[in-house]
């Protein structure tokens, strides 16, 4: 029989994704019966260590990528929002509230405070928060600065004063985004989601009555009025996403419009960090958006929390989290290979790379059990010197920047089947020998690394950011090896196909790679092939939506960097072709909005009903 997937839970919970993972068919992983490096999902609600990123092997993923507290602390998050302002202007980065960090920024808060005093407007109010702090702890309004007492790094914002009221309770809506690769940048956004309330009616005369003002549950269920039914609300404090559209119908609002607008928001801030988080296939991460939607229908981003809670305190939360967590593991596309484990990889001892096809010569290169590969690792002076990721900058010593994978490269001898692995799915193989005298990359933080800046060789595709664009973030096939396990494990592997428009598999043949008098010299990119070459990202699992990249520019801009400018380009056209449908005018032909790819399509996230945005694009421009 089949070995099952296992799953490795850091403290203990959440208890939720315990139970969703054992109903189907996982295992817990046990440190004192199995070998360390013996499971498949390892979930945490803290960071990992840089460590624990280096020492990842294919079969394991990890639930949070590396270097995301640019979004996910508030004083980080507030100070990257304000640069990516300053770079590329307020017309769209305009969802974010005016924030200061303090105490740095007290004097220009201060200056900003008086500003507004003198110019005898509608009274100002503040929000003050701790920077790195969650659950609404330490979180108070004031509207005079004498009420701004703090001793330690606080953000202070403007406090939206004209939120959206439902039978005049205040409330935010918790959208759920997962992030599949920040290189290139993938990302998914769950149909459901919740919409938090305050438990008292909204009252600005009565600013220190948090129970009136946040919205954070934590808070909430200690209200006297929490168990109460309250006027359109109900009991409890939450809402799913389903129940806010159904009130949305009876509002004289676009919804389509808004919900791209929250759409931006989640993009643009990813935006804001995707350049400077490490690429790493192997990771997946869910995080919550925190977004409040005034009296005029615009959105305004709170916060972005990493872990966000998957405590089930209500209906609310069984009818979202459980399915939430489900749809998550589906999107990691484990497969009957990652089931083996070492043992799949082991079993297989040698590998054959395919030259061009000009030339006959085979090669076969031996592969080492992972065990023996770790304890060589750990005799070289190297691997046990090898620095920190923030210790990667020098550039002035490149003996100490090798990566622990240069180990296998001194022995002859690749860490991974790399060409078997990606030829079984179908993928596109472009591999460039290494000999011992090349630099061997970092496989698992990739080539956007620190590690690989300088020392990578010219790479296939599949190793230079393509990958996570593959149905899997690590997909582990061997043609030859997996075939019977296939067949013994195939009624225990989740299919998506049921579920969603499920994973586009790519029918392109293996492209070998070219040398010419030992040099490498990759095949130049055939750019109108480009999308039948490469697997793209499904549409659809579960009820994950995929929205971005969304059209074949943002698809090509998240290739490089990823290209923010072009991204924001897109999300114009796209906004501006959506808002021009309540305006019953036309959009300039030099914004026109086209799929440059027929195969290239998405859908819209948030109707209840998606639709394909090449349908929704084509009735607007009939309007």
């Amino acid at each position: 029989m089949a070995a099952s997937l296992v799953f490795r839970l850091h403290g203990g919970g959440p208890e939720l994704v315990r139970e969703v993972l054992l109903e189907r068919g996982w295992e817990e992983y046990d440190r004192g019966r199995g070998q360390e490096e013996d499971w498949n999902l390892y979930w945490r609600g803290s960071a990992f260590r840089n460590s624990e990123y280096h020492n990842l092997l294919p079969w394991q993923r990890l639930n949070h990528h590396p270097k995301t507290v640019g979004i996910t602390r508030k004083d980080c998050l507030a100070r990257n929002l304000r640069r990516m302002r300053g770079t590329f202007g307020s017309s769209l980065y305009n969802f974010s509230p005016t924030a200061f960090i303090l105490p740095n920024d007290y004097t220009r808060f201060l200056a900003e405070y008086n500003h507004l005093r003198l110019a005898g407007e509608l009274p100002a109010y503040w929000i003050c928060k701790p920077a790195d702090l969650s659950r609404g702890r330490g979180i108070f309004i004031f509207d005079s600065v004498k009420d701004l007492v703090y001793d330690g790094s606080m953000v202070v914002q403007r406090y939206i004063s004209n939120p959206l009221l439902i039978s005049g309770y205040k409330f935010d809506l918790r959208i759920y985004a997962c992030v599949k690769s920040f290189h290139p940048l993938t990302v998914y956004i769950h149909q459901e989601g919740l919409v938090r309330f305050a438990t008292e009616k909204y009252d600005l005369s009565s600013l220190n009555n948090l129970y009136a003002h946040l919205t954070n549950t934590s808070i909430n269920k200690l209200s006297p009025f929490y168990k109460t039914v309250k006027e359109r609300v109900g009991k409890g404090c939450k809402w799913t996403m389903s129940e806010f559209r159904h009130f949305l119908q009876s509002q004289d609002t676009d919804e389509l419009l808004l919900w791209q607008r929250i759409n931006n928001i989640v993009t643009l801030t990813l935006l804001a960090i995707a350049p400077s988080v490490p690429s790493c296939p192997n990771c997946v991460e869910l995080f919550g958006f925190d977004v409040l939607i005034d009296v005029q229908f615009k959105p305004w981003l709170l916060e972005v929390n990493t872990s966000p809670a998957l405590t089930l305190d209500c209906r609310a939360d069984v009818a979202v989290k459980k399915r939430l967590v489900s749809d998550l593991i589906d999107l990691m596309n484990y497969t009957s290979r990652d089931r083996l484990r070492e043992r799949a990889y082991r079993s297989q001892r040698h590998q054959t790379f395919s030259f061009h096809p000009h030339q006959s010569l085979h090669t076969s290169i031996p592969v080492l059990k992972f065990k023996e590969l770790r304890e060589r690792r750990l005799q070289t002076p190297q691997a046990r010197t090898l620095p920190l990721i923030k210790a990667l900058r020098q550039p002035d010593d490149k003996n100490q920047r090798r990566s622990r994978h240069h180990v296998f490269v001194d022995g002859h001898l690749p860490p991974v089947d790399l060409n078997k692995i990606y030829s079984a799915q179908g993928g596109i193989i472009n591999c460039n020998i290494l000999t011992a005298t090349d630099k061997m990359p970092n496989l698992i933080l990739g080539p956007h690394s620190r590690v690989n800046r300088e020392t990578r060789p010219a790479l296939a595709r599949h190793l230079t950011g393509n990958r996570s664009l593959h149905a899997s973030g690590v997909t582990n096939h061997d043609a030859t090896e997996a075939e019977t396990e296939m067949e013994l494990s195939a009624q225990m592997i989740p299919d998506n196909s049921q579920r969603g428009l499920g994973f586009q598999r790519s029918a392109a043949s293996c492209h070998p790679p070219n040398i010419q008098s030992g040099r490498l010299k990759p095949k130049p990119r055939d750019r109108t092939r480009e999308w039948s070459a490469c697997h793209i990202p499904p549409l659809r699992v579960g009820d994950f939506i995929r929205t971005f990249p969304f059209n074949a520019a943002t698809l090509e801009a998240a290739r490089h960097g990823p290209d923010v400018k072009t991204v924001i380009q897109e999300l114009r056209k796209l906004t501006g072709r959506l808002a021009s449908s309540r305006r019953k005018k036309k959009v300039r032909s030099e914004e026109k909005f086209t799929n440059s790819d027929e195969d290239f399509d998405s859908l819209l996230w948030g109707p209840k009903e998606p639709p394909l945005m090449s349908q929704c694009l084509k009735s607007l421009s009939q309007l």
